[in-house]
């Protein structure tokens, strides 16, 4: 019979209070493992979304706050861009690809965020190597929409649904009377697009209240470019020459279901503004010489800002999101730490009615470093299964939580992914079970055999 046999036998003995032992470090690995999983998809779900795009151009402000407004649509815009200016920046010959987004409004349903775009940005790799999917197609017409997975799941659209938006946010009453259908409903992606609906950048710019006042635009257009702003008849002047320009766009072909009665003309370019653009920038390397030179000559002017997500992001992690999951692992590992105690104390004191079984072990012939491996190896098996136990718990914990946490935010959490450092629990499950079974080892080792017998 060998050393482990000999352990195990006698925490069976002791079946209650080995299993309530082993059970507190299984609890302490349960929520360790929970967080190291939750926390290793929130941090691929971050750097994943970021990753999709060189730059983000927008307003001057808050660089984070532009990132968490574009991409993961959980800020207020700063403030919005001209058109035109989008319109030079597809001209830019250092550029691959420019992606406008025109935020602002919700759902009338679910107070999802509506982003106005065009079908380019569903072409483009929302993270490397994954392009979007989609039931049904993507965007065709004015008036077409595509939304998330969890838009589609908690509203229960389908395709051919209709729905209004509401202007500034869900808090608002200014409810537009436009409908948009909706025309595809993209795959789970596990980013913020599943909790998002896409419409075509022109219908937003047929919606009412979506174009700025001509006065207004022509001046902040100017005001933009820096240059000197027009007198009362200069402006008028101008506001002449862009209606004649303009004019009215014919019907553009389409019946729109809904849209009858309304006046859906085209709208100046000047008049329109987007929130942010999206920029890939050709080379496609982050950090790469024209990324670091845009940025620097936007970085000197006074027209907008172009900010990398991904360092954004990193940013926000290290600094913010770090700090929580540092916190939470310290408590983990206290729970942990507090339950090896427990395993201590539990040892320890078994020792006072185990002194005559040790005994006569060694007047059988067990060698005092013999009856010292039995000690600890009970002290490392208590923790190895409570840490097994643990890992299989945590694992379940996040099986169970998955389906709820996706429901609710719609984020996507693999429950059968794993994190490398699970690995260091087990190791460091055996080094705290040696320090812990180290005292009652050494106390049965200097176990008097004749003083014990004769008592």
């Amino acid at each position: 019979m060998n050393i482990v046999t000999i352990a195990y036998k006698s925490i069976r003995q002791r079946s209650l209070a080995s299993v309530l032992t082993s059970l507190s470090v299984a609890l302490g690995v349960t929520l360790m493992v929970a967080v190291l999983v939750i926390n290793g998809t929130i941090e691929r779900m971050f750097n994943q979304s970021a990753s999709g795009y060189d730059l983000i151009v927008g307003p001057k402000g808050s660089a984070l706050q532009l990132v968490l407004n574009t991409i993961y649509r959980v800020s207020q815009p700063i403030e919005n861009l001209p058109y035109l200016y989008y319109q030079e920046l597809q001209e830019d010959s250092r550029i691959e690809a420019v992606i406008p987004f025109a935020l602002g409004d919700v759902t009338e349903e679910g107070a999802f965020p509506i982003v106005g775009t065009i079908p380019l940005y569903f072409k483009v790799e929302y993270v490397p190597g994954k392009n979007f999917r989609t039931k049904g197609h993507f965007l065709r017409s004015p008036f077409d929409a595509v939304i998330g997975s969890a838009v589609a799941r908690q509203n229960g659209w389908k395709l051919g649904d209709q729905f209004v938006m509401v202007h500034g946010g869900a808090e608002s009453d200014h409810v537009h009377d436009e409908k948009f259908t909706v025309v595809g409903i993209l795959a789970p992606t596990g980013t913020p697009n599943d909790k998002t609906v896409f419409i075509h950048l022109s219908g937003f710019y047929m919606v009412a209240g979506h174009d700025k006042p001509l006065d207004e635009a022509i001046k902040r257009w100017r005001d933009f470019n820096g240059e000197d702003p027009l007198t009362e008849e200069e402006l008028q002047a101008e506001i002449e020459r862009v209606e004649k320009e303009s004019g009215h766009a014919e019907d553009d072909g389409h019946n729109h279901a809904g849209h009858e009665g309304h006046d859906h003309h085209e709208t100046p370019d000047i008049q329109k503004e987007v929130t942010a653009v999206l920029v890939r920038m050709k080379g496609n390397k982050y950090g790469s010489f024209l990324t670091i030179q845009f940025q620097a000559e936007l970085k000197e002017g006074f027209k907008a800002q172009a900010v990398n997500p991904v360092r954004q992001i990193r940013w926000l992690m290290d600094n913010i999101v770090g700090n929580v999951k540092t916190v939470l692992y310290i408590l983990t590992s206290l729970i942990i730490v507090v339950s090896a105690v427990g395993i201590f104390v539990s040892i320890y004191n078994s020792m006072s009615d185990r002194r005559k079984e040790i005994a006569i072990m060694r007047a059988l012939g067990a060698r005092r470093s013999t009856v010292f491996s039995i000690i600890l190896s009970e002290s490392i098996l208590l923790c190895l299964s409570g840490g097994i136990m643990g890992l299989l718990m945590g694992h379940g914990l996040v099986f169970v939580a998955a389906p709820i946490v996706e429901a609710r935010s719609g984020l996507l959490i693999d429950p059968f992914s794993f994190e490398l450092l699970e690995l260091a629990i087990v190791g460091i499950l055996v080094v705290l079970a040696s320090l812990v079974g180290f005292i009652p080892s050494i106390t049965a080792y200097r176990t008097d055999v004749a003083k014990t017998l004769s008592d």
